[in-house]
């Protein structure tokens, strides 16, 4: 006999739902806001629309994985359609920072570069662990723009050099390292908006469960005696 809630098969009819801050895509998702809220604040006007834009892009991203999660139990449908716009937002983000880098004529790092793969080996878990890689990448003088390392003759980096590093380069390696996260959030959510679109198609979502949930009830009330 099935169980209040369930059908023949052991099936909830409302599955369990809202874990979504054990998903890889949201936890990335929210490291990209944390970077982006101070990316904003350091290098963007307040008082203009981009500022405004890219952070609440990437709110998006995170509130929508987030509310597509909670909305699973009764709506697979939803949690697909709230996954693609978290994709969306954070697509637009990246935009964002592109536009950044070309309008002030700073390098966009090719896909072969290996301060990707760097970043990304790295397994940053918070803000302040990017900047510090951030920091690190710019005094290692990994950007292929130090001339002689940029350095006095004590072995750290010259007065004109820190002035470098502040106008040019650690702009120019914080929106290219919001771009790699947002890279890797974006393809974390790939695999999740093509997990559940399986799954939806295999199992179908809430009605479908409401349809076998009934069917079972009437099966057990057939069996009952006259």
């Amino acid at each position: 006999m099935a169980k209040s809630g369930q059908n023949e098969q052991g099936e909830p009819l409302i599955p369990k739902h809202g874990g979504f801050r054990h998903l890889k895509g949201f936890q990335v998702a929210q490291l990209v806001y944390d970077v982006t809220v101070r990316f904003c604040d350091k290098y963007i006007d307040r008082r203009s629309r981009t500022h405004d834009q890219m952070v609440q892009a990437a709110r998006s991203g995170v509130q929508n994985i987030a509310e597509g999660s909670v909305a699973s139990g009764t709506s697979k449908k939803m949690e697909l359609k709230l996954t693609n716009v978290a994709r969306a937002s954070l697509a637009e983000l990246r935009l964002d920072y592109e536009d950044f880098l070309r309008q002030r004529d700073l390098k966009l790092w090719p896909q072969t570069d290996s301060r990707r793969q760097a970043l990304v080996a790295r397994r940053c878990a918070t803000a302040d662990e990017v900047a510090a890689w951030v920091v690190e990448v710019a005094q290692n003088g990994e950007n292929g723009q130090d001339g002689r390392n940029g350095r006095d003759g004590h072995g750290g980096p010259s007065m004109q050099s820190m002035e470098s590093m502040r106008a040019v380069l650690f702009p120019e390696i914080s929106a290219n390292a919001a771009v790699v996260l947002i890279g890797v959030a974006m393809a974390l959510l790939d695999r999740q908006i093509q997990a559940l679109a399986a799954a939806f198609a295999t199992e179908g979502g809430f009605t479908e469960r409401l349809y076998r949930t009934r069917q079972s009830s009437r099966a057990e009330r057939g069996k009952e005696p006259n």
